[in-house]
């Protein structure tokens, strides 16, 4: 089994979520990891039907309690929620603690190292110092985690992924406005080679967990020719523009 990644509308981590939710990956399985880090007073999360320009898709929500918030994006502008500040070793640590199998554990690392390398020189800071709420930490942990979870359940022979579409202007966070694309997701794509293109939407569509996904996964290897899709997902996007879902299929 192969998977294609159409990142026409952007990628983010709660879209590549939804979709793989969509394309039946185990719940059960997602549930379980999630369950395992005793994060329960930190997040709860919700998966839903939505319609999207009348396509039904998988959303995937993590709610902040305290903040009743549900999340839009994780990126270096999310609001800044007060939780602990967590490094990568303390990252890798709650990743340790899920019930999952290892080489799920292996890819949800290897995702947040390359946010965390991002950010280092984004910021300008050592890797060990990049503090995870820099990139809306407990979001990006729920986001990340059940990605490799998920992917590890469909375990695809190959990943292709489509030319990562983005948006252009600026976003708001606190340290003031940012260009699009975000640095952070500049970083990711000038280290892993991905090929990306700007359009004339208004605003953020890659998020750094959504290119961070592309690059641990990226090969470089293009969409054969001609094949056969047995199956596709719709995974939701919060943005407000045009078509804000991922969809990814099955192909052969």
């Amino acid at each position: 089994m192969n998977l294609y990644f159409e990142c026409k509308s952007g990628i983010s981590g709660d879209m590549s979520v939804a979709a793989l939710l969509d394309l039946g990956a185990s719940r059960e399985k997602l549930d379980k990891a999630l369950q395992s880090m005793n994060l329960q007073n930190e997040f709860t999360y919700k998966i839903s039907e939505v319609n999207i320009n009348a396509i039904r898709a998988t959303d995937f929500d993590v709610i902040l309690p305290e903040h009743h918030h549900e999340h839009h994006h994780n990126h270096d502008c999310t609001e800044h929620h007060h939780h602990e500040h967590r490094n990568l070793d303390d990252v890798n640590e709650i990743i340790d603690r899920a019930d999952t199998t290892e080489s799920a554990k292996t890819l949800a690392k290897k995702i947040f190292q390359i946010v965390a390398q991002a950010e280092s020189k984004v910021h300008g800071k050592d890797i060990k110092d990049v503090h995870f709420h820099e990139v809306g930490a407990i979001d990006s942990i729920a986001d990340i985690v059940s990605f490799a979870v998920l992917f590890d359940d469909l375990n695809p022979e190959k990943v292709y992924f489509s030319t990562l579409t983005e948006g252009q202007g600026f976003v708001t966070c606190q340290h003031g406005k940012l260009p699009v694309p975000v640095p952070a997701v500049c970083e990711i794509a000038s280290a892993y080679k991905l090929p990306l293109k700007i359009t004339d939407n208004d605003g953020e569509m890659v998020t750094p967990t959504g290119a961070a996904i592309v690059a641990a996964l990226y090969t470089g290897e293009k969409l054969p020719e001609e094949f056969v899709i047995e199956k596709i997902g719709y995974g939701a996007g919060k943005r407000k523009y045009e078509n804000p879902f991922l969809r990814v299929m099955i192909i052969k």
